[in-house]
């Protein structure tokens, strides 16, 4: 309808120039003519006309060719579906959408379909899926979009077997500590009820012990790993044996245990009150660093938190000197005497002289400050009220995480300040009652530990024990998956240089940052140490990967079917109407001059 009204429209210009301006009349036909032509198509092109149209010939198939690690699991067909996948029509793998194309062997960590699928048929050509159905995705296939699509499944055989889904354990232990480790193992394929399994540390045999399934296909175990004479960073590996398992590359997990020399959070509660209590446990439970908590039951005689057993006034300053994070909950002083950790958490409870002012306190959380997230969205108004509370007075250079009002009413006074000075970062708590938080559960509690998290990641955040500006966000990865290096240096993310070796390979390359401050690099199974600007460390690429466990199948096979496609043409697509409104230009011009016009 918009062509034909764009027809009319340069006939009407052209018989309204040459007929009724000019009184050519019929003499003008071809001028006219041209004039009308060159209307219309300007018209067409100005209002960049489009139609659907239905493209034919949609030549050779796309197949997409699963090449994640489980196509070559014990029981798989990953020779089979290549060559079937290369007999029907143009190859593309499909798999992890952050990786590189698989062509020979498959080697993704992941089973992703929808990416390629959706980038597939925006070529309107045929689709096949090959794969062998366990696909992780597929909950976000929506039925249009595997319309029309075929998929052929090479299923794999199932047989016996047996691996460790889960290994669970601390980052950080402080030197003379004990390591827990939770190891969960599964069987499938009716596999014996006994297999064995041992504990490696650095590559040494440390623990070996049976386990039993006792007529289920979960187990789970615990390894306590005692840490003398281990220092620095170890890799620990647990692994699993039972006789007639068929694939062994999902027998063995690792993890990273760094043994510090000191503890990275050290508790000081004088005297022991129930906000030091609720502190220590959530420390615990929120930050990868070791914590240890001291209480000073009696005037110089320190208690352990964990078993109350007396430890030397002597031993907690040891502690304390060594600390990221100090905590003092109470008086200032004694052990922690001249001492300046990298961060400092102050929280005065009137022990030191400090003016106390009682009653209900409620709280309010401040925007802009490093922990404002632990009270987003949450009626912080409506948790339990604190109190007594130490008034304070921070200074311009300080940020405000939580204010009070007595009763709801009156004005707002601080209560949890922080600043950095001098390279060290301090908060100060300045109000008693917040385990009642903790105690009461729910959202509560939740912003309680949010809070505790928060305030720990400002005080040692941007902190690397060795210096370096980057550093790996998860020091273990599964086989087929990119370490993940982020950004921890002040200023803005750059180019570093990195060198991993393990024994006499070395391998060069270098962490490149995105937008985010992350770097991805992909390694082959293998343990490494990585050496970097400032400082290393080491990183593991397990050779176990989810993938190669049995995983439910998740596409059924179907035949392909002629998938119609529509696509809209554009006016201005077409390079011919540009030539056709010159060309209907330049012959007007021409018949006028013939006619003694300008």
């Amino acid at each position: 309808m918009t062509l034909l009204l764009a027809l009319a429209g340069g006939l009407l210009v052209a018989w309204f120039a040459y007929w009724r301006l000019e009184g050519l009349g019929r003499r003008a036909w071809a001028a006219a003519l041209c004039r009308a032509g060159a209307m219309t198509t300007l018209l067409v092109l100005l209002l960049d006309i489009g139609w659907s149209a239905t493209p034919g010939g949609r030549g050779r198939p796309l197949v997409l060719l699963d090449a994640s690690l489980s196509m070559s699991a014990a029981g798989g067909h990953w020779e089979a579906a290549r060559d079937s996948a290369a007999a029907w029509g143009e190859v593309r793998a499909f798999g992890d959408p952050g990786a590189g194309l698989a062509d020979t062997l498959p080697e993704l960590g992941r089973s992703e379909l929808r990416p390629a699928l959706v980038a597939a048929l925006a070529l309107g050509r045929p689709v096949v899926v090959v794969s062998d159905g366990e696909v992780s995705d597929a909950g976000e296939l929506e039925a249009d979009l595997l319309q029309g699509v075929g998929i052929r499944i090479f299923a794999r055989d199932s047989g016996p077997g047996t691996a460790i889904r889960r290994l669970d354990g601390p980052a950080v232990v402080s030197a003379g500590d004990t390591a827990r480790f939770e190891v969960e193992l599964v069987r499938f394929g009716g596999l014996d009820d006994t297999a064995q399994v041992e504990l490696r540390v650095n590559g040494r045999q440390a623990l070996r012990r049976p386990v039993r399934f006792r007529g289920g296909d979960v187990a789970r175990l615990r390894f306590m790993l005692p840490t003398e004479g281990l220092k620095g960073e170890v890799t620990v590996e647990v692994v699993v044996t039972a006789p007639g398992d068929r694939e062994s590359r999902d027998n063995a997990r690792w993890a990273v245990l760094r043994v510090s020399p000191a503890p990275g959070i050290v508790v000081l509660a004088s005297p022991p009150d129930w906000d030091s209590r609720f502190l220590y446990r959530a420390l615990r439970e929120v930050s990868d660093l070791p914590v240890r908590g001291y209480l000073e039951i009696q005037p110089g005689a320190w208690r352990e938190m964990d078993g109350l057993q007396p430890v030397a006034a002597t031993t907690v300053r040891r502690s304390a000197q060594g600390a990221d994070l100090l905590v003092i909950k109470g008086a200032r002083g004694g052990p922690a005497t001249g001492i300046h950790p990298r961060g400092l958490w102050l929280w005065p409870s009137g022990m030191g002289g400090e003016a106390r002012l009682g009653g209900e306190w409620y709280a309010a959380g401040r925007a802009g400050s490093p922990v404002a997230d632990a009270f987003l969205n949450l009626p912080v108004d409506s948790f339990p009220p604190l109190g007594p509370i130490t008034p304070i007075e921070p200074s311009e250079e300080e940020w405000v995480g939580l204010a009070v009002q007595l009763g709801r009413r009156g004005a707002e006074r601080p209560v949890l300040t922080g600043r950095e000075e001098g390279g060290t970062r301090r908060v100060l708590s300045a109000a008693d009652g917040l385990w009642r938080w903790a105690f009461r559960g729910g959202a509560s509690e939740q912003s309680y530990r949010a809070l505790v998290a928060a305030t720990v990641s400002w005080l040692v955040g941007g902190r690397d024990g060795a210096g370096a500006i980057t550093r790996p966000i998860r020091p273990v990865v599964p086989n087929g998956r990119p370490l993940v290096f982020g950004w921890n240096g002040t200023d803005q993310p750059r180019p570093v240089a990195v060198e991993f070796s393990a024994g006499e390979a070395v391998t060069r390359d270098t962490l490149r940052f995105d937008a985010a401050g992350r770097a991805e690099i992909r390694l082959p199974p293998g343990s490494y140490r990585y050496t970097l600007a400032g400082g290393g460390g080491v990183v593991v690429t397990e050779h176990w990967s989810d993938e190669f466990l049995p995983g439910p199948r998740t596409l059924e096979p179907r035949e392909a079917a002629e998938r119609v496609t529509t696509r809209m043409v554009s006016a201005r697509q077409w390079l011919g109407l540009f030539a056709l409104c010159i060309a209907c230009f330049a012959g007007e011009w021409w018949f006028r001059r013939r006619l003694g016009l300008r």
